[in-house]
């Protein structure tokens, strides 16, 4: 499954912390020799202050009767005494801090980030540079693995701050401390506030701002998929012009989370057409079990080949760190996503062969959809009724009989002339509107 594993492409365009939790899901499924992950992890570490952990990773690589690097030690011990600094109270407090730690005097801040400034200036003593340290002071709070403090002091920092560029990367931390802390509805409001920036932002060159639109649909992948609502969420950012340019420009893995999304969400059927297109167009790019298996049924309409991908999504899904959430319920452990998705892509291949064949024998569709004879009878059965399909079942020959309705020609030209005058209406109207409008302005001349 290390062929389909996706960590390598996504890990680019994300924080390193966030990468943890994607190494933590591939130590789980055992994709990776323990020692590989182990030493990914000691890696990442180097570039954080999380000394400690580092620590015991070092122990589990190499041992613990080895003595830790001399390095590590020096770091761990840099780490501690400025922690210390940072947590401790009484008269040594920096004024910043006291004053944000007295809700009364948080009280007496405006919206307005001048009046702040002027105001912290001239009555407290506190200058630009003590706001500014405090960025520095979150982002030492975030590599020490604290994201809640971090959070904190970054949310702080924004309202004092007039540096637009800080200010946005003080948004960005944020954005990765909410995810980290498992905040999905915080880390969302982070996100859509990240997104109008970008969008409105005038950046020194349009690679500049495509780069930034690939790392939000990056970091939005954890918030998608576990936000109640991000199965909307994910289909309503991804599909906007800009960032579907964006993935098929140097994002193409990210098709697999689209088309999951898609398939396992009944009320954007409506999406599916556009998303075959954009897997043909980028088959050459990417392509997985996922969307092989769509382009199979929806383009080739080989169904033999569209099991057999449907079969290899499995594996996929349970092996991706977004989509292989497990949920344990009593002594079984369950995918639910893997569930949806089998359930509806089912459908998409019961809909499909129904649309192409008259009479279809039900032991053939179960093979297609790879399930036992009875259970595909019984299954088909209910889809027939919730879907209201005119058709019936044959017990005697164990076939499913599709009923055609022929379209009357005459029907068929009548509606198309209905059709034909409302467009001609509609045209005539986008004409004598503006002639009349030009009119009027030159009679009141």
């Amino acid at each position: 499954m290390a062929e389909h594993d996706l960590t390598p492409r996504l890990a680019r365009h994300l924080d390193r912390h966030l990468v943890f939790p994607l190494l933590e899901s591939l130590q789980e499924r055992g994709i990776y020799p323990e020692e590989e992950i182990l030493a990914a992890k000691l890696r990442l570490l180097a570039g954080t202050n999380m000394v400690d952990y580092a620590v015991a990773i070092h122990g589990s690589l190499h041992g613990t009767d080895e003595e830790v690097p001399g390095d590590m030690a020096a770091r761990r011990a840099e780490v501690v005494d400025r922690l210390v600094k940072l947590q401790q109270a009484g008269p040594a407090l920096p004024p910043l801090y006291a004053f944000l730690r007295d809700p009364q005097l948080v009280q007496m801040l405006r919206p307005d980030k001048q009046y702040n400034v002027h105001m912290l200036q001239e009555r407290f003593q506190i200058g630009p540079d003590q706001i500014e340290a405090l960025y520095d002071d979150a982002k030492f709070l975030f590599e020490c693995g604290s994201y809640s403090d971090a959070a904190a002091y970054l949310y702080q920092y924004r309202l004092l701050s007039t540096n637009s560029e800080r200010s946005v990367r003080a948004l960005w931390g944020m954005l990765a401390s909410e995810i980290l802390n498992r905040n999905w509805d915080a880390a969302l409001e982070e996100l859509n506030r990240l997104k109008e920036i970008i969008d409105a932002k005038n950046f020194s060159s349009p690679l500049n701002q495509l780069q930034n639109r690939i790392w939000l649909m990056h970091w939005a992948l954890f918030i998608f998929f576990n936000h109640e609502n991000g199965r909307n969420g994910i289909i309503d950012l991804f599909f906007q012009d800009r960032y579907l340019n964006a993935i098929q420009t140097n994002a193409h893995h990210l098709l697999r989370y689209l088309a999951v999304a898609v398939v396992v969400n009944k009320r954007r059927r409506n999406m599916l057409n556009e998303l075959i297109s954009v897997i043909q167009q980028e088959q050459r790019s990417y392509k997985d079990p996922i969307t092989e298996f769509l382009e199979c049924l929806y383009v080739k309409y080989d169904f033999d080949s569209a099991q057999q991908k449907l079969m290899e999504c499995e594996q996929v899904i349970m092996n991706d760190p977004f989509l292989g959430k497990r949920i344990e319920i009593g002594n079984c452990i369950t995918v639910p996503l893997r569930d949806e998705f089998f359930e509806n892509a089912r459908l998409f291949i019961f809909e499909t062969y129904c649309r192409i064949h008259q009479c279809i024998d039900i032991s053939v569709l179960a093979e297609k959809l790879n399930m036992r004879y009875s259970e595909a009878e019984l299954w088909i059965m209910n889809l027939v009724k919730s879907l209201r399909l005119d058709a019936k079942i044959d017990c005697v020959s164990g076939a499913l009989i599709m009923r055609v309705n022929r379209v009357d020609v005459h029907e068929k030209i009548i509606e198309g002339l209905k059709n034909l005058n409302t467009r001609t209406y509609m045209l005539a109207q986008s004409i004598v509107q503006p002639a009349q409008a030009a009119q009027q302005a030159a009679q009141g001349d």
